[in-house]
């Protein structure tokens, strides 16, 4: 019995110590677990640069600089937000007017118009004024117009100026249209240049003269500035007329717009050799029923008023805005490329019916405007193409001016 009883307490004990033993190890686990976890974290970030097959300032460099574009982008959008805000300012209606720049001399000179006018343009706006004459000799049946100069003219260009010009016509006939020469970056140009119309009495009554300031651009289409329409009916021709007038906002429905055409000229010398590059065209009238045209090019060399030679581009179907960039080379000599005038003129195709002139235009010495530019342009860069875009004229106002002599063809035999 005792022996029983000792073993008893032996085991007791034993059970009691395991049990002990157990407690110490899951509590020396439980603490060291979280220390464990702490000491793997600082190793974490080497570990994974020792993995990127990179130098260490090569990934240093690359995360400044994502850091930088980052901080770029940052800037970006608070200038954005800054600038929105400042335009806000801009358009408020309370905003104070600086009466000092202007010079009306009634009182709705000095009243500021509406925001919508202002960004589309209205009839209210400032657009210069400009300094005209006028004469009409009755024995030689002649009107002389003088474009003398422009002031205070309305910048459209980004940097505050323009590049201005003037184009003289007369309604309803519309037969000779002039423009003066082009004034580069300024408002205040000063053109003092005359134009001489041959002009019956009975004309002088039923007609109207327009003139129109715009500024000029090389690749684009010209912006009309202004203009002054005045009914010759009601002017007192018993002495010359010289006087400063507003420009107003410019008739949008008077001219037809017929489209634009972009070409390149190139001429040598050496080589008596004028090419013409038919690049593209844009915003072509419509010719057809369903609203497109067939549109295709002839290019045209006129000498002592005669068609000389001629050449045409491929015909592009159902367009308005054609490209071609098709090439003509001619062979002029010196002496003649000073008297030809090259005809540039678009027509729709037509398969069961006669061909149309859409519109025309005409360069040369003889030529004026913007046509004359780009002619004077090729001729003092020999050898090197310029390219630049018209507008299209009416077909009737170039041949008018041209006074073709018709002549009959003669078939070509090689």
């Amino acid at each position: 019995m005792a022996s029983n009883s000792t073993l008893n307490h032996t085991r007791t004990n034993t059970s009691s110590s395991v049990a002990s033993t157990f407690i110490a190890l899951t509590v020396t686990k439980a603490t060291t677990s979280p220390s464990n976890s702490t000491t793997a974290a600082p190793g974490f970030w080497p570990s994974l640069l020792d993995k990127i097959p990179l130098p260490r300032w090569a990934i240093y460099a690359i995360i400044a600089l994502v850091l930088l574009v980052i901080l770029i982008c940052v800037l970006c959008c608070c200038a954005k937000c800054c600038c929105k805000g400042k335009k806000r300012k801009k358009k408020n209606p309370d905003q104070k007017i600086n009466l000092k720049g202007l010079s009306g001399s009634t009182t709705t000179a000095l009243v500021q118009p509406d925001t919508e006018d202002a960004d589309y343009g209205s009839a209210d706006e400032r657009r210069g004024k400009l300094l005209y004459s006028l004469e009409y000799n009755a024995a030689r049946s002649e009107m002389t117009v003088g474009i003398k100069e422009a002031a205070e003219l309305k910048a459209m260009d980004h940097g505050g100026t323009s590049d201005p010009y003037v184009k003289v016509y007369i309604l309803p006939y519309k037969s000779k249209t002039f423009e003066t020469k082009v004034f580069r970056k300024t408002l205040n140009p000063v053109f003092n240049e005359h134009f001489k119309y041959q002009m019956s009495q009975k004309e002088l009554g039923e007609s109207t003269l327009v003139m129109q300031v715009y500024d000029f651009n090389r690749f684009s289409k010209h912006d009309v500035i202004g203009e002054l329409r005045m009914e010759l009916s009601a002017v007192d021709w018993n002495h010359v007329i010289e006087e400063w007038k507003d420009l107003s906002e410019p008739s949008k429905h008077e001219h037809e717009h017929l489209g634009e055409i972009c070409f390149s000229l190139r001429y040598v010398p050496t080589a008596s050799k004028l090419t013409v590059v038919i690049l593209e065209a844009k915003n072509l009238k419509k010719m057809d029923h369903g609203g497109f045209s067939d549109p295709y090019v002839k290019v045209q060399l006129i000498l002592d008023k005669k068609k000389w030679k001629k050449k045409k581009t491929s015909v592009k179907k159902q367009t308005l805005n054609p490209y071609f960039n098709e090439s003509f080379t001619f062979e002029v000599s010196f002496e003649q490329i000073q008297k030809v005038q090259l005809v540039i003129s678009v027509w729709d195709h037509d398969k069961m019916s006669r061909n149309d002139a859409i519109g025309k235009i005409f360069l040369g010495c003889d030529a004026t405007g913007n046509q004359l530019r780009h002619w004077a342009d090729m001729l003092s860069n020999p050898r090197r193409p310029v390219a630049q875009w018209h507008t299209l004229l009416s077909a009737d106002q170039v041949d008018s001016t041209l006074a073709l002599k018709h002549t009959l063809k003669i078939p070509f035999i090689p």
